[in-house]
């Protein structure tokens, strides 16, 4: 699965809902996933590391189709002219 596949299933299972959120609250569940996820690579275990892995980018990947944003397009600046 690619970042357009994966901005693709979040829009199909959870677009309306999310965008009725609206962002201010989906940036805020975004942050909430960070934090988990850091909880977990410090006392987490593998799986569940992956598991917070997985909500983190599903809460980035439904926040970029509101901001109707590319995230393959955002991770270009990677190829052409990493930081």
């Amino acid at each position: 699965m690619n970042l357009a596949d994966v901005q693709a299933l979040m829009e199909e299972l959870y677009g309306p809902g999310d965008r009725e959120r609206g962002l201010p609250s989906t940036v805020a569940w975004l942050a909430e996933e960070v934090g988990e996820l850091a909880q977990a690579v410090r006392k987490g275990t593998r799986e569940q590391q992956l598991h917070e892995l997985g909500d983190v980018l599903a809460w980035l990947a439904s926040l970029a189709n509101q901001l109707d944003l590319s995230l393959d397009d955002a991770m270009q600046r990677y190829v052409d002219d990493p930081p």
